[in-house]
């Protein structure tokens, strides 16, 4: 099953067409998507058992994030070898946790704008929470995932490195945490945990890898934060970047106004986010 939040309504994709859940369900799901993550398990099941009339043509710019309104949103760095190599760090033993605080995410079309000098780029693969976890057992910490879908953890590095190694900030301006296009659930995937991922900067690749490359898999993720605070229905996971941002580059590369930046993952598909200029507030 496709997920995705068409004009702020949870809306089932199905090829080039959409289902609105609120109307196929009579109400008893949605509008919105909050509510359907709430209620996910019951969600599921019900809509196993639904048939796919009513839809209508799908207009993919009118997209938003398939997860809006997160009460938490996890981040992870150093979770590709890769990446930690070129940063010239060492791996953890516990996952490096920080977070993009929710007001930074937008949606898988959504405009970024670059009003610093050191803007960089990083793909990921997003985890959204279905089910509850507490204390999970690795085992069974897919049970508790909603779906995936593809984020750009946007990093103003000035600003990262300048706050004493608290990422957070640096990884929260407005618009830095586009994600989409529709959230796909894990049983669409012949394996979850390994999916091919990359993004290009104006048509030229620049990130390129596989997420079995995850230092640590979704399913330790999920574990390790689970048994320090409970994840919630509609929590989002950036589960890390591999190698090739463009501060490891030789020189270093950042985004710039006029930039188009593409993002795909195996099985899910493909975002597109436009670099312009700050809108100057009035």
């Amino acid at each position: 099953m496709r997920l995705g939040n068409l004009d702020g309504r949870a809306t089932i994709v199905t090829g080039s067409d959409g289902i609105d859940v609120a109307t196929a369900s009579d109400g008893r799901f949605g509008p919105d998507l909050r509510s359907v993550y709430e209620q996910w398990s019951e969600f599921r099941a019900f809509w196993h058992d639904l048939s796919t009339g009513g839809s209508s043509p799908l207009d993919e710019s009118r997209l938003g994030s398939p997860a809006p309104d997160p009460r938490q949103v996890f981040a992870i760095g150093l979770n590709y070898r890769s990446h930690a190599e070129e940063s010239g760090m060492e791996l953890p033993v516990f996952p490096a946790t920080f977070t993009k605080f929710p007001a930074s995410l937008s949606g898988p079309f959504s405009d970024i704008e670059i009003g610093f000098d050191m803007v960089d780029w990083e793909v990921e693969l997003v985890v959204v929470i279905g089910v509850r976890a507490d204390h999970v057992a690795e085992a069974e910490a897919w049970d508790h995932v909603a779906g995936l879908t593809i984020g750009q953890d946007i990093s103003d590095r000035a600003l990262q490195f300048a706050a004493g190694a608290q990422f957070s900030l640096g990884k929260s301006r407005v618009g830095y945490g586009p994600i989409g296009p529709w959230l796909v659930t894990p049983d669409e995937f012949a394996d979850p945990d390994d999916l091919e991922l990359g993004c290009s900067v104006n048509d030229e690749v620049v990130q390129q890898d596989r997420t079995r490359g995850l230092v640590f898999p979704v399913s330790r993720l999920i574990a390790d934060l689970s048994s320090v605070l409970p994840l919630l229905p509609g929590d989002v996971i950036f589960t890390g970047t591999p190698a090739g941002v463009g501060i490891g580059r030789q020189p270093a590369r950042f985004l710039a106004v006029g930039d188009t930046l593409t993002s795909w993952i195996e099985g899910v598909g493909t975002i597109r986010n436009r670099c312009v200029a700050p809108i100057p507030v009035e």
